[in-house]
């Protein structure tokens, strides 16, 4: 089957199964969720995180890699894939961060409070998350993916299933970027640096204290303007202790 269906294919796969993922471990796990509600994760309005379905593909690629192997004994070889696709996925986590965050001021996520981080993008803890994970990926979720191949080339009529997905994604995609776009705006004449997560968050916190209902897929959508929302997270963030460098909202 053509690679590109292939890895649409896996994108679709990946960036839907990748938000499940995130909006369990947000409502059941995460510390900075002690209130235990349902929080759309990333910053597009649908389901779906983009970068997990990047790193579907890139763990579909690398685990077809060892056939090419030189490496002859079976268990080294399978260490090495797991150590190259923890330090793939944690590079593609590092530059999607550092987009968000160089281009438009906003973090998209923070473990500035874990050892080791590098700008609060990526650290060892969860680049060793990433090794579990693509071990998991190798050994439970690899042969399934290629079953799922082998189906979808005797069933080429769900790719049109797959062009809808694209097609939605494509406006979300614009949509959120305005969105970005207009936070970027914001940040730079409040001169933060927004934490996304944060932002969401507070409106979500007003909507609750003035018993309005908290919109899900629409997690920054508020009756108030939202550089409202932005200017009380710089307050609350001014009662702090100052830090050098850039401000972060929240």
């Amino acid at each position: 089957m053509n690679i590109f269906l292939t890895l649409a294919f896996l994108f679709f796969i990946g960036a839907t199964l990748g938000w499940v993922l995130e909006l369990l471990f947000r409502r059941f796990f995460s510390s900075a969720n002690p209130e235990r509600k349902w929080i759309n994760p990333g910053f597009c309005v649908g389901p779906y995180l983009p970068l997990y379905g990047c790193g579907l593909c890139f763990l579909y690629l690398i685990a077809s890699l060892e056939q090419f192997s030189i490496i002859r004994d079976p268990f080294w070889n399978r260490v090495v894939l797991f150590l190259i696709m923890a330090v793939c996925m944690t590079v593609t986590e590092y530059f999607a961060g550092l987009i968000a965050l160089k281009g438009f001021h906003v973090r998209l996520w923070d473990y500035s409070k874990q050892w080791g981080n590098i700008q609060g993008l990526i650290c060892p803890k969860f680049s060793l998350a990433w090794a579990i994970l693509g071990a998991a990926y190798y050994f439970l979720i690899h042969p399934r993916i290629l079953h799922a191949i082998d189906w979808l080339s005797r069933n080429l009529a769900f790719s049109f299933v797959i062009g809808l997905f694209y097609g939605v994604f494509l406006i979300d995609v614009v949509y959120s970027t305005k969105l970005i776009h207009r936070i970027k705006k914001l940040a730079d004449e409040n001169e933060v640096i927004v934490k996304y997560e944060n932002l969401k968050a507070h409106v979500r916190s007003v909507h609750d204290r003035s018993a309005q209902k908290a919109s899900f897929f629409f997690p920054l959508r508020s009756e108030r303007p939202l550089n409202e929302h932005l200017r009380e997270l710089r307050e609350t963030l001014e009662q702090r202790r100052r830090t050098g460098g850039k401000k972060h909202a929240g």
